[in-house]
């Protein structure tokens, strides 16, 4: 049995979190948002798990490392310098950050990535998702985790591979480019397909989340495999041993 306490507990993951926590074998050790002092939430848990904001991530990691807790990154729209960040973090403490804590995804992700390697650059891929009309960055992190899945498979970079937000006259596809495609609307908890597009035929790969409580779990199994691990960075395919 541990203690867990999340960052973000007011936000729609937050009260997910709570709710599987509080029916699991473990403890809900607390929550923090905005005005509260993760370094006192911290002292009170064994793992935390972080679905904030962007811009709280330095703190929450320096007050993880303070605390020599491990911590669950769950919050998306990462830009490079907060994956430094984590870079940073993680040569002290156990540090499991992903676009995507579902099962499903965290299995998608490595079947896009065998693919990507076994299909070759004549096949094109474009990632479509669809999200609830509250949601703030686009593409979201599970695309991007996808992207990154099939640039990996191709041994590209994804920065310099990428197309999003086709619009006009924009030209040809360029050979080997990863498309990306963000819908928003209504409250959809998240559809992702990645599209493997050849000659006179497709292969899609799908995965459809109907309900926050998936998140929640995967989240509640990556802080359970995150205890006593070495201080590094992890990811979801670590838990599943991808």
């Amino acid at each position: 049995m541990a203690r867990l306490a999340v960052i973000g507990s007011k936000g729609a993951m937050g009260a997910a979190l709570r709710d599987v926590i509080e029916g699991s074998a473990h403890d809900y050790a607390g929550g923090a948002d905005r005005d509260d002092a993760v370094a006192d939430l911290a002292g009170k848990a064994d793992v935390l798990i972080d679905f904030s904001a962007p811009q709280a991530l330095e703190a929450n990691l320096a007050a993880a490392r303070e605390a020599g807790l491990p911590i669950v990154v769950g919050t998306t729209g990462l830009a490079d310098d907060d994956h430094r960040l984590i870079d940073a973090a993680a040569r002290h403490i156990p540090v499991l950050q992903t676009g995507n804590t579902s099962l499903g995804v965290t299995l998608l992700a490595h079947l896009v990535r065998e693919a990507a390697a076994r299909l070759g650059p004549d096949w094109d891929v474009e990632i479509l998702e669809m999200h609830h009309r509250r949601k703030v960055d686009a593409p979201s992190g599970t695309a991007l985790l996808l992207g990154e899945a099939a640039a990996g498979g191709r041994g590209i970079d994804l920065a310099a591979n990428r197309e999003s937000g086709r619009d006009g006259q924009t030209g040809a596809r360029e050979q080997g480019a990863i498309g990306f495609a963000a819908l928003r609307g209504g409250t959809v908890a998240g559809e992702h397909s990645v599209i493997f597009a050849g000659e006179q035929e497709r292969l899609t790969l799908s995965h459809s989340a109907e309900n926050r409580t998936i998140f929640a779990r995967g989240a509640l199994l990556a802080a359970e495999w995150l205890i006593g691990r070495e201080p590094g960075r992890y990811g979801m395919a670590d838990v599943l041993d991808l």
